[in-house]
Formats: structure tokens, sequence, C-alpha cells
């Protein structure tokens, strides 16, 4: 890796100030190095590229604006792999024109939009933790269709289908993933 996760966090953070900002790229982070280690696949790209997919979104805050093309630019001109650029423009492929065809790709894809959903449903337990969530409560809300409305659910189901796996599945893997960084995402 070029650069640090010390590095990266201090290049989102130069360009994210808002602390949900960070707490998502966190959980994306998490996600995907937990995916990448049941893949056998390297931890540290997929990680990296999890932590910088919305090195953007506080400049842009919409497609219109130019996510995530923006944020492809601003990796490149810092200097990033060629393979954390695509993953990030893949993410929001339908904008971007980068389709997600590697595995990291398509995983990013899947888990960007399902990281939130599954922190909103442990938000609203009791608890407000991921140790006692199960993916039959997760489902419960998914069907839901006012709670969490900002959480694109197409999306995810397109990502679904991308990584040739039943939804059960990762919503499993995203609240393992979750799991480690329970705290620095506000759960717990």
């Amino acid at each position: 890796m070029k650069y640090t996760r010390d590095e990266s966090i201090a290049f989102f953070k130069e360009h994210n100030r808002e602390d949900m900002y960070f707490r998502h790229a966190l959980a994306v982070e998490a996600v995907m190095k937990h995916l990448a280690r049941g893949y056998g696949e390297n931890e540290e790209l997929w990680a990296r590229a999890g932590l910088l997919h919305d090195i953007d979104w506080e400049a842009t805050q919409s497609v219109e604006a130019g996510h995530p093309v923006k944020g492809g630019e601003m990796l490149r001109e810092q200097g990033y792999e060629e393979e954390i650029i695509r993953a990030e423009l893949a993410h929001g492929w339908e904008f971007s024109g980068v389709e997600p065809k590697s595995l990291m790709e398509r995983a990013l894809y899947a888990v960007d939009e399902l990281t939130g959903f599954v922190t909103a449903v442990a938000l609203v337990r009791p608890s407000r933790s991921l140790s006692d969530l199960e993916v039959k409560s997760v489902k419960k809300k998914w069907k839901d269709k006012a709670f969490a409305r900002g959480v694109n659910r197409e999306v995810i189901e397109r990502g679904v289908k991308l990584m040739e796996k039943p939804l059960e599945w990762l919503i499993e893997q995203t609240i393992e993933g979750l799991k480690p960084v329970e705290r620095e995402i506000g759960l717990g």
C-alpha cells in the first residue's frame, strides 16, 4: 500500500469534517476488511477502498454535483492505487460509468448502503448494539419502507445480485464486519 491507514484517514478528514461521514467510512472499511478476509483477498486494499469510497462526499453530496467522479479524481491526484480508484468509481457506477467488475468493486457497491441500513436498525433497538442484532430483525425492518427511507434498497438489491449471494448472507456479513468498530461508529 502506498499510504498507511493513518495517512488515508488524515486525507479523508481533510476533505470530510463531519463526524457522521467519518463514521460511515469506518463502517464500510470494517465490512470490506471482513469480506476480504472471508474471500482470502487483500484485507488492507479492500479496507482502504472502503475507507476512501466517499472521499468527495462533503464537497459534492450528490451525483449531480459530481459524486463519485470527483472522488476518483481526488484519489488519482493523490496517487492512490488504480484498484482503489476503480472501486470508488464503481460504487456509484450508475453515474460514473465504471461498472463493478472485480470482487472488491462488487463488494463495495453492495455494502455501501447496507452498512447504513444495518446501523439504523441497531440504533432503534433497546441495546443500540450489534451484539444482539439478528438477520431476521434487519429483514423485518427491510420490509418497512418507511424505515430508513434514505437508504436505497434497490442499490443493495443490485449489489446482492452482483455478489451472487442471498441478501441474508450479506446482512450477516455486514453485522459481523461492523462488530469490531461498533463503538467507533456510535453503537453499543
